[in-house]
């Protein structure tokens, strides 16, 4: 990595967080993916990782809990074009399926047609950043995602848990259980990562979830009679806190389901929505942002290590407002440093 003054605010073209970090080099690569294909009500997610990336270098490199981790190198790719476009391509025609089927409730030949290439193109998407993050753990380096929506990292996970047989739980943030099968009939929607994740050949040990609180019955269904789903609701965790408990018992709780190596999701609307307003389905509740950092330093000081992550649904304002990156960054900064951490303890 080459010398970096922890006192300058660099610029976002050095690399992320100002750093100049060399992907052979680099402790942590990160995969950006501009994609939000199958997003059912707000946009932008697909701008998440230019937002956070512009944003980053405002993050200051020396942090209290994680010191200089960042001295082992933190990499972004490239952003890819092709995917930006292919992107840009099947969104419109995702939102006329969508539009079809709530008005008609089924869908014409020309827009089954649609559906069938939107499938192929998350697909396509999927596959590019499994291969992305086979790279990535072959040389040695923990591979992490930067999307886009919460269907973005289903390669990630899927490299992660093939390279380590399966021995990996899931660390799950989210409002929404992502446990829908096939949501509006796209096979790779953001509302069904989980489901997809926990139906593979490869799925992991452990899938425990974090501050879920807009959920369908069948989900609740699935996660009420399926011993690898451990669910966290918000409701309860907050009946919990309110009738005295801490949240440190809350994290010690938690984190005990959890095996010995973990991947940690973080989709931005698990915290609660003044922290993440543009994101694509905010909804009211959720954690707080130091919460949501003490929940990580709890599963780090357990023993446990971050094998693999991603931070998904960061969306920027309208009007340029950089609230929700400079959230994002500092974020994706504490996932870096703790994964760091991890992997030295």
């Amino acid at each position: 990595m080459s010398a970096t003054d922890p006192s300058v605010t660099a610029s976002y073209k050095n690399g992320i967080f100002g750093i100049s970090s060399s992907r052979d080099q680099a402790k942590i690569v990160i995969i950006p993916v501009p994609w939000e294909v199958t997003t059912s009500y707000g946009s932008g997610a697909a701008l998440g990782p230019e937002c956070v990336w512009k944003a980053s270098p405002q993050v200051d490199l020396f942090d209290l809990e994680v010191g200089n981790s960042y001295q082992r190198g933190y990499h972004l790719l490239e952003i890819p074009r092709a995917i930006q476009e292919l992107n840009d391509v099947l969104k419109p025609k995702a939102l006329k399926v969508r539009e079809e089927l709530e008005e008609t409730g089924g869908l014409s030949p020309a827009a089954k047609k649609s559906q069938a290439e939107i499938n192929s193109g998350c697909a396509k998407m999927t596959d590019w950043v499994y291969m992305q993050a086979q790279e990535i753990l072959k040389r040695g380096q923990i591979p992490a995602v930067l999307g886009g929506d919460h269907s973005s990292p289903e390669g990630n996970m899927r490299a992660v848990c093939e390279h380590y047989k399966g021995a990996v739980g899931i660390l799950h943030f989210d409002a929404h259980a992502d446990l829908r099968y096939q949501y509006q009939g796209f096979e790779r929607s953001h509302a069904s990562i989980m489901n997809n994740v926990m139906r593979a050949s490869w799925k992991p040990e452990k899938l425990v979830q974090v501050g879920i609180r807009d959920f369908s019955e069948d989900e609740y269904q699935l996660i009420s009679t399926t011993d690898a789903i451990e669910t966290y609701f918000d409701a309860n965790m907050k009946r919990s806190l309110f009738e005295g408990e801490s949240w440190s018992s809350v994290c010690k709780r938690i984190v005990n389901g959890l095996p010995k190596q973990v991947y940690v999701s973080f989709d931005i609307d698990g915290l609660s929505p003044e922290f993440c307003p543009h994101t694509g389905t905010p909804v009211p509740g959720g954690l707080g942002f130091d919460q949501a950092l003490y929940l990580l330093r709890t599963l780090v000081e357990s023993g446990r290590k971050i094998v693999g992550f991603d931070l998904n649904e960061v969306a920027p304002g309208p009007e340029g407002d950089e609230w929700d990156g400079n959230v994002g960054a500092r974020l994706l900064y504490k996932l870096c440093g703790w994964a760091v951490t991890s992997s030295n303890i």
